[in-house]
């Protein structure tokens, strides 16, 4: 059987960053802070997860500029996110950032919109409440983490799938609410497609100016017609916004988050870059 090297290179590079993060104790990772923080916007405790890289053991110049993670649980996907920002910050290729995980409670609820489609309807109980999630972000953690760390105005937002439906569409309701949006095969075929339309009006408005959007898409999205009018109608739109578009075909949706990533970190936040 053939191996992959890419595979086991990732392995490899997610290996070094947790063991970057260890404490000093046997046993032990010190991976950062958690916090809860009580939503009155969604009436319930919500678990954030905080980490700041470092570069051999020292603590990295502050302010820094914020990257706010869905599906940023500890079971979630923050473990190898935070392996990819060490390991990129570590070795001068990324410039640092504050890496903050917002764990789930109801995630097909707080990702989604309204949607007509009863498909759609079908994969849970509670859908719609990007709304809400939203105003979450906007009204409570954002104001939560400008207080309690030193950080910068600049803020950027990453997800897969779901997650990077949720983020798409906020690029496309509230542009000013992020600086940079990082969205990993979006399930942009929700509620039959409806955000395409929507994405390109949005785009034109002064508000999306200066703003930076990477898209990354595995072999199924990539392969298909409906998600390629998507990437279409976006690129005609976004003559104002640097937009930055990864098909992978080589990955499926199930492998596409950790290569996706590291791609989008490398493009949307190089340390060459940095001013």
């Amino acid at each position: 059987m053939k191996t992959n090297p890419f595979r086991y290179g990732a392995l490899l590079l997610l290996f070094i960053g947790i063991h970057a993060l260890a404490g000093e104790n046997a046993g032990e990772l010190a991976i950062g802070e958690t916090f809860t923080l009580h939503s009155e916007q969604l009436e319930e405790e919500r678990r954030i997860n905080v980490f700041q890289p470092t570069v051999y053991g020292e603590a990295v110049a502050t302010p820094l500029p914020v990257l706010y993670m869905l599906d940023g649980g500890i079971d979630e996907d923050f473990l190898h996110i935070a392996g990819l920002l060490q390991v990129f910050v570590s070795n001068g290729s990324v410039r640092p950032l504050l890496l903050v995980g917002i764990e789930n409670t109801e995630r097909r609820r707080d990702m989604t919109g309204p949607s007509d489609d009863p498909q759609d309807q079908a994969i849970a109980e509670h859908i719609g409440g990007a709304a809400a999630f939203r105003s979450f972000l906007r009204d409570e953690l954002i104001e939560t983490i400008e207080s309690r760390y030193d950080v910068t105005p600049e803020r950027a937002i990453i997800g897969e799938s779901l997650a990077g439906l949720f983020v798409v569409e906020t690029l496309a309701n509230e542009p000013g609410l992020f600086d940079t949006y990082i969205a990993v095969d979006p399930s942009v075929w929700w509620n039959q497609y409806d955000l395409t339309g929507r994405i390109a009006q949005s785009l034109q408005q002064e508000s999306a100016a200066e703003r930076r959007l990477f898209v990354a898409a595995s072999e199924e999205a990539s392969s298909a017609e409906r998600f390629q009018a998507f990437i279409v109608q976006v690129e005609q739109a976004s003559s104002r916004m640097t937009f930055e578009y990864a098909p992978m075909p080589q990955e499926s949706h199930a492998t596409l988050f950790h290569p996706a990533a590291m791609k989008a970190f490398r493009t949307m936040f190089s340390a060459s870059a940095e001013d």
